[in-house]
């Protein structure tokens, strides 16, 4: 039989403390939801199960303590730090389920410019990390949009990526080791060290779970020299997305290593570089950094690289230097965001998926082109790739559209449909449905598509490591 909401509440406060577990009514609302809802959370509607309570954990044994009584009691636990997400990973899907937040753990634990490793609780702000590192000469290199409000624990919990990951990689390249509680209770360390063959990459059951199979506690990162006066920017305008890819993958393929590489078609160029760019014009950005011999021999060979394509203009540099100054995005661009929405019922929103090089543009065209038809009230759709590989890159898919539904239905409506017909188009042609925001609750129906006969293995991970199902129930596993 369930625990009743004043049993869980009861429960809760006698293993943590009734200073650390919430009720308060309007945070247990806000709590059921993260960015995917948020339309709904700006027009004050709350459409998902509420709460029984958010647990504010202070210490690795309370999330320990916490996740034990959860499944002997077969509550859903919801893992959080930052409350970035943006795939409706953070909301409850059930009622009276615990929202277990990791904010209060904090600590930097040791900056180690020896060893070029930080280690830190899950609760540490990526900016707060990264300043502190900065201090010594060092650098994370992790730098998602969302870093001076994003936390490590769900950074790595949804497999995030930076700005930079042409150069440092992506979370998953990052972290050395790290600390997780499972369901029943059990606390792991992964110990840090720079490569080990004993077996599979265990780190991988945990990086990337996004609170399904475990909660993450600690995580100890790389660091990198952190040398900003080499920082050197490269771009061109250009007409043809075709072409643009042919470029970067020139860069890719060839060897180099620039942190960022980046190309926007128009529409989503138009709302960055209209300075310089004309309305038809494509924007390939890169930006080289680190010891300063490498960055000018980076420069220098994409320059030559690019010159095959004679339809690119080059651009001038400080114009690039200007626009990623105010890239990120924190507390002041949330709160204009909401009133924007509140003042115009419109609402701008992404889907990123990645491919080889063969397929990515056809992605790109015949979503593109889908997008316009199926889909009522878009007024922009474009996008950008801002993540390549040798073998491939991703694509950064943004749109914005008219709100003509009550609140609650905006979901439903718009972005479901909009991920539907990208994520039909990407699988088609055998790219991956997400590319770093994580899978969330949104695009958990086409999970089975995404892993075909490897499902097999994801299943098994969640039988073995969450048998009750308390774990951030339909979150990557469909319900």
């Amino acid at each position: 039989m369930a625990l009743s909401k004043t049993a869980i509440v009861q429960g809760l406060q006698g293993i943590v403390g009734g200073a650390n577990v919430i009720t308060d009514e309007k945070e247990l609302k806000q709590s059921s939801i993260d960015r995917l809802r948020l339309y709904e959370d700006v027009h004050g509607v709350f459409t998902r199960p509420i709460p029984a309570a958010v647990v504010m954990a202070r210490s690795t044994q309370h999330v320990a303590d916490v996740l034990k009584y959860a499944n002997k009691s077969r509550i859903n636990v919801v893992a959080r730090t930052g409350r970035t997400a943006t795939e409706g990973g953070l909301e409850t899907a059930v009622a009276n389920s615990i929202v277990l937040d990791g904010s209060g753990m904090n600590g930097i634990l040791k900056i180690d410019t020896y060893n070029m490793q930080a280690s830190v609780q899950c609760g540490v702000c990526l900016q707060v990390l990264e300043d502190e590192c900065r201090k010594v000469g060092v650098t994370t290199g992790h730098s998602p949009q969302s870093k001076p409000i994003a936390q490590l624990g769900g950074l790595v919990a949804t497999r995030s990526i930076g700005q930079f990951s042409t150069l440092y990689g992506g979370i998953e390249d990052m972290v050395v080791g790290l600390e997780a509680v499972f369901a029943d209770g059990t606390i792991t360390r992964i110990k840090n060290v720079p490569r080990r063959a004993v077996g599979p990459d265990i780190r991988h059951v945990v990086i990337g779970n996004e609170g399904a199979l475990c909660y993450i506690t600690e995580v100890t990162v790389k660091l990198f020299p952190y040398l900003p006066q080499n920082n050197t920017f490269v771009g061109w305008t250009l007409k043809n997305m075709r072409h643009g890819f042919e470029a970067l993958r020139e860069v890719m393929v060839a060897g180099y290593k620039p942190s960022v590489a980046r190309l926007y078609d128009p529409p989503d160029g138009a709302f960055h570089f209209s300075k310089f760019a004309a309305k038809d014009d494509c924007v390939l950005l890169f930006m080289a950094e680190g010891p300063a011999g490498i960055v000018k021999a980076t420069i220098e060979g994409i320059k030559e690289l690019v010159a095959k394509f004679p339809e690119c203009k080059p651009v001038d540099a400080h114009h690039l230097e200007e626009w990623f100054a105010d890239l990120n995005w924190g507390a002041d661009k949330i709160a204009n965001e909401r009133k924007e929405i509140v003042a115009t019922r419109t609402m701008g929103r992404t889907t990123e998926v990645s491919a080889d090089w063969s397929t990515i543009c056809d992605i790109y065209e015949n979503a593109l082109q889908r997008l316009r038809v199926d889909v009522p009230d878009i007024t922009v759709a474009g996008g950008h790739s801002s993540h390549s590989y040798i073998n491939g890159t991703n694509m950064y898919f943004i749109y914005y559209y008219n709100v003509n539904c009550p609140p609650e239905q905006e979901v439903d409506k718009y972005r479901t449909e909009i991920n539907r017909v990208i994520c039909e188009e990407t699988l088609k042609l055998g790219g991956s449905v997400v590319h770093h925001h994580g899978m969330g609750k949104a695009r958990t129906p086409w999970i089975r598509e995404e892993y075909d006969s490897s499902y097999y293995i994801l299943e098994r991970l969640k039988r073995a490591f969450d048998p009750n199902d308390v774990m951030n129930k339909g979150c990557i596993i469909p319900e």
